[in-house]
Formats: C-alpha cells, structure tokens, sequence
C-alpha cells in the first residue's frame, strides 16, 4: 500500500529545522505485514528527543530512515500468528520489540532484549525484514516502529492493547515519555514513600519522572532545568521546589532545601553537565539515575572515591526498566485516577507536514510535547 511518511536522509542539516528541512514528507510503499507483525494506522505521534538525536546525528541509525518511535494506533490487520489482538483494537507502540527468549527478556527486562537492539541498530522490524520502500530501494525502520507516518507494520512484540477510553493522543506519550520518566523512578529508582528527589531536565520525559517521584510518594520534588517557563509548570504540577541550573549554586541550593542533599537525582536532559550535577545534589548514600542520551562520545568523570565512602548508587535506565504489558496498562491507571496528570504535559497539535517546525521547538527547549495528530 501507498503511506506517507517523515523521511530523513542525510543526518546533521543545520537548524533552523523550518528552513534546512531534513525530514522529508514522502510517498512509501508498505509491505502487508509478515508472520508475528501488525499493520497500523496511526493515530498519534509525540515528538521525543529521541527523534531529534537521530536528526543532529547525535544517535546514529541507518538512513534512509522512517523516524518517530512514541505513538498510538489502531490496529488494521494482523500477519499469520499473531494473537491477542484483532482490526479496531487501539495499540501503544513500544521502541524495543521484546522477543521474550533471550536472557534479558527471559530475566523479565525486555527493555533490554538482545535481538531486539541488534533490529533496531540495523533499522528493520524484529523479524529482521524491511517492509517500507521507496522504489527499488529499502527505508530503515526507526526502532522497529517509524511513527512518523500514516501507517506502519510492526512487530506484535511492538504493540500493547489498551482500552478505548483514553483519548489516543494523550495515549501516545504512554509508549515513550510516559514509560521511560515515570519507569525511571518507580522501576529504576526505587523511590520510597517519604524520601526526597530531584529532576534535572524537564522535557516530556522529565516532567513524567517528577510525576512519578510524587506518585512514588517522595515527600519533597526539587525540579531543576533552564526554562523558568518549565519550572512554573513543574510547580503546578506538584514539584515542591523549583531550582534554574544556570544559577551557580544550584547544587547548594537543593542540598538546603533536602538538608543535605537528595536520596534520588533524577538526570533527563542527556548532558553530562546535568549528569555532574545531578551526581552532586545526591546525598551519602542516595542513587543517581540517569536516562539521559547523549552523544555515543560523551563521558562522565566519576569520582570514584565518594562512590566508595559515601555508598553511592548509579544507575542507568533505559524504557524507564519497564515490562511495557505490564506497566502501560497500570500508569494509564494512574492517569484516569488523577495520579499521573499526563495530559497536562500536551503541547502543540501539529500536521505531519510541520514536523520540521516541531523539532525546532524542541531543539529550543520551548515545547514539552508536541504530538503530530492524523
């Protein structure tokens, strides 16, 4: 069949977005879908740092490339073998197919399935086919989804049934902003009831992390970012104190207010900078969680000795260490219960001819999260 879709083919153009244009609006054709994979149409797509890494060439992938990875959709046809679900069902589409075999998988992290990262590095479905085209030639799948995009075929192992009564753009940030913040402090972090947390960076990602710390029942949220604007939101949204990272004593600051520093620092916005700083407002004994991408050349200089003398913890968290089955269906349980106020973090609406305008938002650190609507 004939889709359109955002196409980049050559990664690094120079922003302004708007005027360099490197996502390309393009006529693909599209594969019916294989043994164990799912026609989707789609419904909702956010627009994720991610996106933008792959743009700037900061996240390398093979191009030609289908981009966007964070999306819902309505299932169209299924391929031979796939169960559970059927046309009509409403489907959050998941960045890391799980193959549920492979010792990560089986060790229940699907969010590090091995032939799951080696498709996606190589930019085809699980299954390790391509089924979009432009003429004679192959256009990479982005991380087995390629949301960007009126239609898809998926992997099943990409797609999570929901309920019909969730709005399915508010559902789109499920599959991405929603499972990576929320996960990275209820899954990754651990926080308990009563302690303290902090949040650096407050994109989409960052702001569900501070959600998920409040709703983990962390009595004192310190949100740090560089737009006051950002700041004011996360102060409405429940964060008990708000921090500018350009002020120099921003580590000081949040070690007063937490007498002493943090038990959880929560690093969103991929710089090593943040990383510095968030290592640096954790308190003797507390965890620093990072689930920040930076450029694959970026390195942090860890001091090693107060990681001995003072315990402390480092973690990394990838898809917020969700088991998405499980955890999608319950943070929507908490977004119709009033715990997880998602919708609040909507931005722009936008068609998919002005995605190019959308990473321009992004790229300024004006926009949460804008979602291109079908």
């Amino acid at each position: 069949m004939k889709i359109n879709a955002a196409v980049l083919r050559q990664v690094g153009a120079e922003a302004p977005y708007a005027n360099s244009r490197p996502l390309q609006i393009e006529e693909l054709d599209l594969d019916p879908p294989g043994p164990g994979e799912v026609l989707i149409k789609m419904r909702a797509a956010g627009l994720c740092h991610s996106d933008l890494s792959v743009v700037n060439g900061d996240r390398p992938r093979p191009v030609p490339m289908a981009l966007g990875h964070e999306a819902s959709g309505e299932v169209v046809q299924v391929g031979a073998g796939v169960g559970g679900l059927k046309p009509g069902d409403l489907v959050v589409l998941v960045f890391v197919p799980s193959c549920g075999h492979c010792l990560p998988c089986m060790e229940g992290r699907p969010a590090l399935c091995e032939p799951g990262a080696v498709a996606n590095t190589e930019g085809t479905l699980l299954s390790g086919e391509r089924r979009l085209h432009s003429g004679a030639g192959h256009v990479h799948h982005h991380v087995g989804v390629s949301a960007f995009a009126t239609h898809a075929v998926v992997s099943r192992r990409s797609c999570v049934k929901i309920e019909a009564d969730i709005d399915p753009i508010e559902a789109a940030l499920f599959g991405c902003a929603v499972l990576t913040g929320v996960g990275a402090a209820i899954n990754t972090a651990r926080i308990q009831a009563g302690t303290t947390a902090a949040v650096l960076g407050l994109g989409g990602v960052g702001l569900c992390a501070m959600l998920g710390a409040i709703a983990s029942g962390a009595r004192e949220v310190v949100a740090v970012d560089l737009n006051d604007r950002k700041l004011e939101v996360a102060r409405a949204l429940g964060a008990t104190a708000t921090v500018n990272a350009r002020d120099p004593d921003a580590v000081e600051k949040v070690k007063a207010l937490t007498k002493g520093g943090v038990d959880y620092a929560l690093e969103m916005a991929g710089s090593v900078q943040a990383m510095e700083i968030a290592y640096r407002m954790t308190r003797r004994g507390g965890t620093t969680v990072t689930a920040g991408l930076p450029n694959p050349s970026a390195k942090w200089a860890l001091q090693q000795v107060s990681l001995v003398a003072e315990e402390r913890t480092v973690k990394g968290s990838y898809i917020g260490s969700c088991v998405p089955a499980r955890d999608i269906p319950r943070y929507i349980g908490l977004y119709k219960a009033g715990k997880l106020p998602i919708n609040a973090l909507m931005g722009e609406r936008l068609a998919l001819a002005d995605i190019n305008r959308g990473f321009d938002r992004m790229a300024s650190g004006e926009s949460m999260r804008d979602v291109i609507v079908f």
